[in-house]
């Protein structure tokens, strides 16, 4: 009768192995490791935390085995863990120094304070093990669109349960004015999975552009097939957003699709986002349609493209010009964040405006540089002509075929226009040497008089005031600010200087470091 008992409790043992290991999704060796694990700390503090005790469960039979391990050596000094050569030879007749004998021990009676431990140590294994399988489960999941329930609000912050987790998606991760209460359905992008002190962590946001984006992958079938490809998507959550498509078939329209028969695949995420408008654009491989496109409704009438810094200008009708901004700079700067470029928008009367007076610049440069009328000076600022290089070294040809200048005139021109920069030059030269810039720095490639007058008024005035700088501090940089971008002057600003060569000027101002290590190492 008491053999069965025995074997009833051990079955039992095993069918609680079973229950906690799919209560919690855990493996069944995990269960039993903790088990193991609990029943050794209390065999420790019963027979003494000296001894080396081993516990293992048998995972057929639920029997509990409990073993000490004893140390062979010479003469014992622990008792609780050590044997001596001779008594380890009578129980194994193969032992020897160094070797463990294993002693078993009578089955283990646990009392109330030993089993509240081993209850403990094994609560606590469980729920590391389920941690574990939970940061395993999710980290590979970031960027996923999954389906939960709120479980509860804390400060605004939604805990959603998610079936074999919970995770938190925080007050600003959520759309504005979006309240959600204890048993809500609610569907948000996996942003990301840290594994920290008090468990895995699993953040939800449903301000992601890339929610946006796998929302209407599941609205319309052509993005899931990969006809359509979402190349970029750009939002201010619960207000406004820009989606840029690009169709892979020819015959397929990716606006129309999207939009779908009525607006109704559009209008479920529109739904899902609490009424988020959305711009669905046509993208482009050209830069400037593909801006165009970005700042519709507005209409453009002419882009001016800068490769070199990603920024463009763009102009459009007078009456254009608060939409094109849209409501406290929205569109625009979706625009921007969509394309990726930097956006000037100037009105036509405006850009007329600037035009008018940069070539009134223009032409009252070439009447004094020049010393000639201002019919001439127009008709070279009519021409195209910005600056007194261009007059001074362009081919000949090309002011002949100004109409009313002839071969004579031309060369008069060219030649008065190099006698201009002549002077022009003498006089940066003269000024950079009352600054105190280095005759070094103005021997380096690639810069003007001009250019080291602009660097003396900065203080920079050797080689290595010059050398400690980075291009950025030459050229310019842009910064982004309150999701815009700003451009930070360089001290070079104005000269039109590429990223290249501000490098390069760099690193011929810091050839004399090299050069000073080189002289510096003994002779090999």
């Amino acid at each position: 009768m008491a053999g069965t008992a025995v074997s009833a409790n051990r079955l039992e043992l095993l069918q609680i192995v079973d229950a906690v290991a799919r209560e919690k999704s855990i493996d069944q060796s995990v269960v039993l490791g903790a088990m193991e694990e609990a029943i050794q700390k209390a065999a420790k503090s019963r027979y003494g935390a000296e001894n080396e005790i081993r516990v293992e469960i048998d995972r057929k039979t639920g029997d509990i085995r409990l073993h000490r391990l004893l140390e062979v050596v010479e003469k014992p000094e622990v008792l609780a863990r050590e044997i001596s050569f001779t008594e380890a030879r009578r129980r194994n007749p193969a032992a020897e120094n160094g070797d463990f004998i294993s002693e078993e021990l009578p089955p283990l009676e646990f009392g109330r304070i030993a089993a509240q431990t081993a209850k403990q140590v094994i609560v606590q294994k469980v729920r590391d093990a389920e941690r574990l399988r939970q940061f395993e489960e999710y980290k590979d999941r970031v960027g996923e669109i999954i389906n939960g329930i709120v479980k509860r609000v804390e400060y605004g912050n939604v805990i959603v349960d998610l079936g074999r987790a919970e995770a938190i998606c925080r007050r600003d991760e959520l759309l504005p004015r979006e309240n959600f209460r204890n048993g809500d359905r609610v569907r948000a992008l996996i942003a990301d999975v840290r594994s920290e002190a008090k468990g895995p962590q699993i953040f939800l946001s449903r301000t992601h552009p890339r929610f946006m984006a796998l929302l209407f992958g599941q609205e319309v079938p052509e993005i899931y097939d990969g006809i359509i490809e979402i190349k970029a998507v750009a939002r201010d959550p619960g207000s406004r957003a820009k989606i840029a498509v690009l169709s892979n078939d020819s015959s397929i329209d990716p606006v129309g699709a999207c939009v779908g028969m009525r607006g109704s695949r559009v209008q479920a995420v529109v739904n899902e986002l609490q009424g988020e408008k959305i711009d669905i654009i046509q993208w482009s491989p050209d830069n400037a349609s593909f801006i165009v496109n970005a700042l519709a409704p507005a209409e453009v009438m002419k882009v001016v493209l800068d490769e070199d810094v990603q920024r463009i200008e763009v102009v459009v009708p007078d009456d254009q010009l608060s939409l094109a901004i849209g409501r406290r700079g929205q569109n625009v700067r979706l625009a921007s964040q969509l394309t990726g470029w930097e956006i000037d928008i100037l009105t036509n009367s405006e850009e007329s405006e600037r035009r008018q007076k940069e070539f009134a610049e223009r032409t009252e440069l070439f009447v004094t540089g020049l010393d000639v009328d201002e019919v001439v000076a127009q008709l070279l600022a009519t021409e195209g002509f910005t600056s007194m290089e261009e007059v001074a070294y362009v081919p000949l040809e090309e002011l002949v075929d100004i109409e009313g200048f002839d071969e004579d005139m031309a060369d008069e021109l060219q030649s008065r226009a190099r006698e201009y920069l002549e002077t022009e030059q003498s006089k940066a030269d003269a000024e950079r040497r009352d600054l105190g810039v280095s005759d070094e720095i103005a021997a380096i490639e690639g810069l003007t008089p001009a250019m080291m007058v602009a660097l003396g008024k900065a203080g920079i005035k050797s080689l290595d005031d010059l050398a400690d700088l980075s291009s950025d501090e030459l050229t310019g940089w842009t910064e982004a600010a309150d999701s815009a971008k700003k451009r930070m002057p360089g001290l070079l600003d104005g000269f039109e200087l590429s990223e290249e060569t501000a490098n390069k000027i760099i690193m011929a101002a810091r050839a004399h470091w090299f050069a000073d290590e080189d002289a510096a190492k003994p002779d090999g």
